[in-house]
């Protein structure tokens, strides 16, 4: 894993361009351990993940044949958890919003551990492939959950079905991706995304609102939704960053924010 950073955006590079940036465990635990590094650091507003080369991944690295999928010695009656589960499930509990810049193919869990971003950004090259099916599995990453919600019924069971790829194209058409530009611009785009979500917000309250959006859309009834949405609004309204947004919005300037995520973030869920 490669990690820069543009001012208050993080960048992660998965770094394997020798193997199509093939997923691996111990890319998964490198993933998690850097969302951990960028919710703590208050200094972060945002993560944009990216591939080096020309690809963004590949899936699962095969390199171990038809062993692959085949788990060593476990406990009797135990599941051992998907490694993209994990990682997927991490990205999703981001306190910082992600923005996947999707640089070049994106099959398997290459493609399903971006759906819980909240953007993906394309290159006009890319393809996506949920070609699970196709090797005689069936789609992970938490991804039965999170692609219906994002493109539909419908056009998750044509993709998951068929394994066939989806061109960047389609996947705009579909929703799956938010935009298409050229490669060499994918990152810069997805920086810009990103910077936009977070450049005059608040981010304890984007951090709240990431976890009030996703997570309600899986509740069963709108007063679930409300439920969360007055306990947060009620316990915003009497923290600092409010009477800032408020006086600043009075007085026609800029606010200046100061509730931190690493300490004042309240506990909605």
């Amino acid at each position: 894993m490669q990690i820069d950073r543009d001012d208050e955006i993080v960048i992660l590079r998965l770094n394997r361009p020798d193997r199509l940036n093939a997923f691996t465990h111990e890319m998964g635990e490198e993933i998690k351990a850097a969302l951990a590094v960028t919710d703590a650091d208050d200094s972060v507003r945002a993560v944009v993940i990216t591939g080096n080369g020309r690809a963004f991944c590949a899936g699962a690295d095969l390199e171990a044949g038809a062993d692959t999928f085949v788990h060593g010695e476990t406990t009797p009656g135990v599941v051992p958890p998907d490694s993209g589960g994990q990682t997927a499930l991490r990205i999703f509990d981001s306190l910082k919003p992600v923005v996947a810049a999707i640089n070049g193919p994106a099959a398997g869990v290459g493609v399903t551990m971006t759906l819980p971003a909240d953007a993906r950004i394309a290159s006009d090259d890319a393809k996506f492939g949920f070609v699970f099916t196709r090797r005689g599995l069936v789609p992970e990453a938490c991804s039965s959950w999170f692609l219906p919600r994002l493109v539909g019924i419908p056009t998750a069971l044509k993709w998951t079905y068929g394994g066939q790829m989806v061109s960047a194209t389609e996947a705009l058409d579909s929703g799956l991706v938010q935009q298409v530009v050229p490669k060499d611009q994918v990152v810069d785009t997805a920086i810009a995304v990103a910077r936009e979500m977070t450049a005059d917000s608040a981010p304890v309250s984007v951090a709240l609102t990431r976890q009030l959006i996703w997570r309600m859309a899986g509740a069963p009834s709108p007063r679930d939704a409300h439920e969360a949405d007055s306990k947060a609004i009620f316990v915003r309204g009497s923290m600092p960053d409010v009477a800032e947004g408020v006086t600043a919005f009075l007085e026609k300037r800029r606010a200046v924010f100061t509730d931190k995520v690493s300490s004042d973030l309240p506990e909605i869920f």
